[in-house]
């Protein structure tokens, strides 16, 4: 029924509006428009009337008159049809109307050309407000897929920062761990270095005088294995790649990764570097730094070479 009122809002009579959408498969106002437009003046099949009754006869149809049209008694519009009263009534309000043996004379050709114009015109306003929807709509959805764009790029920028930041602070929590270590080492370095300069201070033990006159007596001594010797320091002498040498006593109990941490703060070297001896020839590994100087045999003195380590 919304395609039937269009075309009547257009100006075609309700009968031919439904007949033109029946004969174009009810495909739309457009064809359907076509349709009417390249068949104007063509009539369309009536529907067969209702046998009439025997007992009415010709005489007193003629008689009576034989109503041709329907009349707006508002207006005095002639109506060919029911579809125009409706159409009529619908356009301008009026609501009277009364059969009549006036016949709707059929439109001239100027009126033809007129209606045609305005059918056309009609049509015409209504293609361009499609197409403005249209554009409406498209305008729209490309609105909606910019913001939809931002929208994501907004939340991968978000992320990225969010990832960002952890980086930074798992940095932050690395460089404070490596500077407690430093500051750890450091104040043992200079704990040891206090004790064996109050080591040096303190007054030696006497020792006992032997008397060598006594030949039993040295015989006595000599037999006897003296114990051997606990060292608690060691002096480390370290080489250096550029040629320069380091050296500190360190305690035996210290773990070899001690050693690197004081190279580290007296150059100022932050890349990876190894450690080996010269004689015989040992290059430390990753877990002989976690073991004390004493376990590596180098009490109670050694010379350390500073070497590249591949990354």
């Amino acid at each position: 029924m919304g395609d039937v009122q269009t075309l009547m809002d257009m100006g075609f009579p309700k009968e031919r509006a439904e007949y033109a959408l029946k004969v174009t498969s009810n495909k739309g106002v457009e064809p359907a428009m076509e349709w009417l437009l390249a068949h104007v003046d063509e009539p369309i099949p009536q529907q067969p009337a209702a046998e009439e009754s025997p007992s009415t006869s010709n005489t007193e149809k003629a008689a009576a008159g034989e109503a041709k049209s329907l009349k707006c008694d508002d207006c005095g519009k002639l109506c060919k049809d029911q579809g125009e009263v409706e159409f009529h009534a619908a356009k301008t309000g009026h609501s009277n109307f009364s059969e009549s043996t006036e016949e709707k004379k059929p439109l001239t050709e100027e009126e033809k050309k007129q209606q045609l114009a305005l059918i056309e015109e009609k049509l015409r306003q209504k293609r361009l407000e499609r197409e403005e929807r249209e554009k409406q709509d498209a305008l729209e959805r490309e609105r909606n897929r910019i913001k939809s764009g931002k929208d994501m790029s907004e939340a991968r920028r978000r992320a990225e920062e969010l990832e960002m930041k952890k980086i930074i602070e798992q940095r932050k929590r690395e460089k404070a761990e490596e500077k407690a270590a430093r500051e750890r080492v450091k104040a043992q370095i200079e704990a040891d270095k206090a004790r064996r300069k109050a080591s040096q201070t303190s007054p030696t033990a006497e020792t006992t005088p032997v008397a060598s006159s006594s030949v039993s007596s040295t015989t006595t001594t000599a037999d006897v294995k003296s114990p051997p010797k606990e060292y608690k320091e060691t002096r480390i002498q370290i080489r250096l790649q550029d040629g320069s040498t380091l050296t500190e006593t360190f305690n035996v109990n210290e773990q070899l990764s001690a050693v690197r941490v004081f190279i580290q703060m007296k150059t100022g070297n932050e890349t990876p570097f190894g450690l080996m001896t010269t004689f015989p020839r040992k290059v430390f590994d990753f877990d002989d730094f976690e073991k004390p100087l004493s376990a590596l045999g180098l009490v109670p003195s050694a010379v350390l070479i500073m070497t590249k380590v591949n990354v």
